[in-house]
């Protein structure tokens, strides 16, 4: 663990602290340009929190090296024991539709072979959820599975496994967000097929890896981060209680 500079904060406390940092700069961004919107305001929240994120964590952990899906690739990360992997903004479109709150800010650390720490900021709604600060599920309401599933573009395949396990689509946002809605038991799962990198994913993962949830490919097989080519195309986080009744639904669709 590099803390020289640092000793106070652990790497759990630096991913929240980056997602904080980054989440009050576009929340600033999206209220100080109100005459931006559309693929100018994605952009320029995009352009700035990927500014701030890589200044924080070359100040914070400089030896590590940073996978952010706003920066180029440095091959250096593949020799690296240490690799940040974050997502400046996950939810353009979201962000850029005011006063949507449904997107959010990813950190994650990876080392070793493992992700050892993550945050999920969801900024406009003031909450960072953190791999070291498990909340205990709540209860599952009687009814049938929720999925969470895109709002305003649900893919085919969701709405097929929906259909299969007989199951309540609850329309969101950004991948973060839905996750995190697994999380905060507002969704029992979160399936994804139709494409996805890293960044996406590692900081939702390592949250909930942290709240005792066992997140996977849609095959099954475990979620492998920091390879050289990061995409990572599909996943599935899934409370306890669903998850079996889920995996047998993916298996009848595969």
């Amino acid at each position: 663990m590099t803390t020289a500079e640092h000793p106070d904060r652990d790497d759990h406390d630096v991913a929240a602290h980056v997602a904080e940092q980054a989440g009050e700069l576009l929340l600033a961004l999206r209220a100080e340009h109100a005459d931006l919107e559309g693929q100018e305001l994605k952009d320029l929240g995009d352009r700035r929190s990927h500014e701030l994120m890589v200044r924080l964590l070359h100040e914070l952990r400089p030896d590590d090296a940073v996978l952010s899906e706003e920066g180029a690739d440095d091959p250096v990360r593949l020799a690296a024991s240490r690799v940040w992997i974050v997502d400046p903004l996950d939810g353009t479109r979201e962000f850029s539709e005011r006063p949507r709150d449904d997107w959010a800010v990813h950190v994650a650390l990876w080392q070793d072979g493992e992700l050892v720490a993550g945050a999920v900021g969801i900024p406009a709604r003031g909450v960072v959820h953190r791999m070291d600060r498990p909340a205990e599920l709540p209860a599952r309401p009687d009814g049938p599975v929720r999925l969470a599933v895109s709002r305003s573009r649900p893919p085919a395949f969701v709405v097929a496994l929906a259909e299969s396990l007989g199951a309540e689509l609850v329309g969101m946002g950004s991948a973060g967000v839905k996750a995190m809605a697994v999380v905060d038991g507002t969704v029992d799962a979160y399936v994804h097929a139709g494409g996805q990198y890293e960044w996406d994913s590692a900081a939702p993962v390592a949250v909930a890896l942290g709240h005792g949830l066992a997140p996977t490919r849609v095959d099954g097989s475990p979620l492998v981060y920091n390879r050289e080519n990061p995409w990572l195309p599909d996943l599935v986080v899934a409370r306890p209680e669903v998850l079996a009744e889920v995996r047998e639904a993916l298996d009848r669709l595969a």
